[in-house]
């Protein structure tokens, strides 16, 4: 009898409805894989494989050109901390479809997210260190568990396409840590946590803070920003993702929700001009659809969302109705190539970061 949970559940396409899915491919990036890229269709069969330098530092996407934005993680830093072998970058790169390397920016202290701009900009999260009175200023957390006594704060940058630095903004200098205080149970070790970035228009980035459960809006111009939505709302959330029509998608993950006793994931959207939840998906019965870590959601071009129950390697769409469309698991279980995070992570996954739907039409080189 078959021994993991996951696989015993079933994996691959779990089932699919195709008058009410959006007609296109799906791209994921397994965390512990060795690099590999998938590109699936609708039937949940391989389209497309790329095979990358390094396993991912989280996640891949499409560009309007054809080519694959991918965050590799190369390890240069080092373990900063513990949790940094699972979530640390380094390389972001953009790929022809051949796997050929078309242009990188390196920078060993990157993590999380990196959004790629179709003219080659890269705009992305890091960290510095905070020692000293400096560390101390950070409240919250698990006293003690700084990383040797430093806390890891975060730093957004944006640099060109030669790696020209174009603007930065440094958590430390622009956040209040009276007004972002890491939650009880969260160890010291990194601040805010930023697992999601993304350009709201020319003078604003939205950014989400898992550690601190927050939303919030920067000011490209002053630094200042505004939190859209902070713990009395989300709790532990990811991929802040602009729809248009003035409205914000979240995954919000419910790990050590305030108020409430049973964990559950859900997604809502926000308008952004008064903050409300204007729309949400959650399962029935709520408990059902949960992911601790990580996760994604994608507003598709017929209205339909595609959600990433990212722990479990579950991809998901629901319609605007919330009636789930297309279902598919990822089938590939790896442990992390490098035997260095194998050890602190041990066992076999299927996790991703965030998975991506695109329609024929946006990938002229497939055939």
């Amino acid at each position: 009898m078959e021994q993991n949970t996951l696989k015993r559940r079933g994996v691959g396409l779990i089932g699919v409805d195709p008058e009410l899915a959006f007609p296109g491919y799906t791209l994921y990036a397994p965390l512990a894989g060795n690099g590999i890229v998938e590109l699936v269709d609708l039937k949940g069969e391989s389209a497309h494989r790329w095979q990358l330098p390094h396993r991912p530092g989280r996640h891949a996407r499409l560009l309007p050109d054809g080519s694959l934005a991918y965050n590799g993680a190369t390890l240069a830093a080092g373990a900063l901390f513990p949790m940094w072998r699972k979530y640390s970058g380094g390389s972001m790169a953009r790929y022809a479809p051949d796997g050929t390397v078309i242009g990188e920016h390196l920078d060993e202290h990157q993590h999380h997210d990196a959004h790629h701009y179709d003219d080659g900009r890269v705009l992305y999260a890091a960290v510095e260190p905070l020692t000293g009175a400096a560390a101390a200023r950070i409240r919250g957390g698990v006293p003690g568990s700084e990383a040797d006594g430093i806390v890891w704060a975060d730093v957004i940058r944006e640099v060109a396409p030669d790696g020209t630095p174009l603007w930065e903004w440094k958590a430390a200098e622009h956040l209040d840590p009276a007004d972002h205080v890491l939650q009880p149970h969260y160890w010291r070790e990194h601040w805010p946590l930023i697992n999601s970035v993304h350009p709201l228009d020319e003078h604003t980035v939205v950014a989400s803070l898992r550690s601190v459960s927050a939303v919030i809006l920067i000011d490209r111009r002053t630094g200042a920003s505004t939190t859209l939505a902070d713990r009395n709302v989300l709790a532990q959330q990811h991929h802040a993702t602009p729809v248009g029509d003035g409205r914000l998608l979240v995954f919000d993950n419910g790990t050590f929700r305030t108020g409430e006793s049973v964990t559950y994931s859900r997604i809502v959207e926000f308008e952004l001009a008064t903050g409300d939840i204007v729309w949400e998906y959650r399962d029935s019965p709520r408990e059902a659809f949960f992911t601790p870590y990580m996760g994604g959601a994608q507003r598709l071009p017929n209205g339909n969302t595609l959600i990433t129950e990212a722990a479990f390697g579950r991809l998901f769409e629901v319609t605007r109705d919330r009636r789930i469309v297309w279902e598919y698991v990822v089938p590939s279980f790896t442990e992390y190539p490098d035997a260095d995070t194998a050890r602190v992570f041990p066992g076999v996954s299927n996790a991703l970061f965030r998975a991506y739907r695109y329609g024929a039409d946006e990938i002229p080189w497939l055939t």
